[in-house]
């Protein structure tokens, strides 16, 4: 909490300070605030130390009070088991568990299919991507292909078209 209390006398500083016109600074006592800012640095470590501890403290109370309530939970229990074993409640919890079970077992098997559904719902919606993506690649792959063979033919007839020139003008030159 000291640290607190010293960053608000730094608040406090700089509120009371005397203001530079025309600026938003204000005019402060450098070795007051070095003094202010050694003692923050000095009782930090104090103070990380004490919530540490603090911590520490409240998990070994939290450990034994838990540790506490299952002895008393257990010899509860046992007892209660002692009191009502033979007791009607007994058959009538019996009998409950039974049909919550059962239930469970129901809505489980139901969760079961309803995922199992859902999982082949987005492996058919997954497949349908896949295909349609498959299908545009194809067609932009056999777009780009004639549009090659195109250009090969072309460069084929251009490169004849020089051949038999330069053969026409080799005849001549005969």
């Amino acid at each position: 909490m000291e640290v607190l209390e010293l960053i608000g006398y730094l608040y406090e500083i700089l509120d009371t300070s005397s203001k530079v016109p025309m600026t938003n600074k204000v005019v402060v006592s450098k070795s007051e605030l070095e003094s202010i800012l050694d003692e923050i640095e000095n009782k930090l470590p104090e103070e990380f130390k004490k919530a540490k501890w603090i911590c520490e403290e409240k998990a070994r109370i939290l450990k034994e009070a838990h540790e506490q309530a299952e002895i008393i939970k257990k010899e509860s229990i046992d007892m209660i088991n002692k009191k009502v074993h033979n007791h009607e409640y007994v058959k009538i919890a019996e009998s409950k568990s039974e049909e919550m079970l059962n239930n469970a077992q129901r809505n489980a098997k139901y969760l079961q299919n309803s995922s199992v559904e859902y999982a082949s719902n987005i492996l058919l919606d997954v497949k349908r991507e896949i295909n349609y993506q498959h299908s545009e690649m194809m067609e932009n792959i056999k777009r780009e292909m004639e549009k090659f063979i195109i250009e090969m033919e072309k460069a084929a007839m251009k490169t004849t078209a020089t051949l038999d020139d330069n053969l026409e003008q080799l005849k001549l030159k005969k």
